[in-house]
């Protein structure tokens, strides 16, 4: 059976540990034939980047701040690209433990600024480099359009990073750039944990969806092979739903 993403580069931003998303994708293209670029932020997991890059034999691992215009100026010399999956997302953890209303001035800044400003600035930075066309995604959540307890500011920052993936699309189109978003159901991230009541989000997701089970990485991972490959052509500034039917359930 031939590999889905043979010969395409892939760079994706976010890899933080064996439980984030960001790997669970890295994985999946690896298994089908792609070369990897990863990105991790800052000392503090510099080595379990590079552990797990030389573990999935990534071509290249390097530091990449996307609060920092010049770090994310690197991107723009890393040769040619065929896909970006930004996996990125903070927001002051306290902004996710007070009431939405008591949100300060430069909290919301700062969530919207590292989970949504993000994907425009590494957009702009990379779509140079795709010069036969390709695919760009981000991460988000349910969230965006919902009201969950707790998720707060990361709501508003999920629905800019929405709404910026729409315009993108539009505007990268004609050079044959897709961009999407996949929304994935709740999974125990280092990242989530950062939501107060994550066990109870588990719980509700569990007994609720239609699959009556919570998400599994590995489902995220392929829609992002699915999104990444040819398979994928036709669709753009869309965003598509991994999360065991959640999305469509009502009382």
């Amino acid at each position: 059976m031939s590999q889905l993403l043979a010969g395409k580069t892939a760079l994706i931003l976010g890899v933080a540990n064996k439980w984030s998303l960001a790997y669970a994708i890295a994985k999946a293209y690896v298994r089908e034939g792609a070369r990897l670029i990863l990105t991790y932020q800052g000392e503090r997991v510099r080595q379990t980047v590079e552990e797990l890059g030389a573990e999935l034999g990534a071509a290249q691992i390097f530091d990449c701040d996307v609060s920092k215009d010049e770090d994310v100026a690197k991107l723009s010399t890393l040769g040619k690209l065929d896909i970006v999956v930004h996996s990125i997302a903070f927001s002051n953890p306290e902004d996710l433990r007070r009431p939405f209303l008591e949100t300060s001035r430069a909290g919301f800044a700062l969530a919207h600024d590292i989970s949504a400003y993000s994907m425009i600035a590494v957009a702009r930075a990379t779509a140079g480099l795709m010069t036969d066309g390709g695919a760009m995604m981000t991460l988000t959540y349910l969230g965006s359009t919902r009201v969950l307890t707790n998720y707060n500011v990361m709501g508003t920052a999920k629905a800019s990073l929405e709404a910026s993936v729409r315009y993108l699309a539009s505007e990268l189109g004609e050079k044959n750039i897709r961009v999407n978003a996949i929304s994935a159901g709740p999974v125990k991230t280092a990242a989530a944990r950062g939501v107060k009541d994550l066990s109870k989000i588990l719980e509700a997701g569990a007994s609720r969806s239609p699959l009556r089970r919570n998400t599994d990485p590995a489902e995220v991972a392929d829609m992002a092979v699915f999104l990444g490959s040819n398979l994928g052509r036709g669709v753009t500034g869309d965003v598509l739903f991994v999360d065991a039917g959640f999305h469509i359930m009502g009382l």
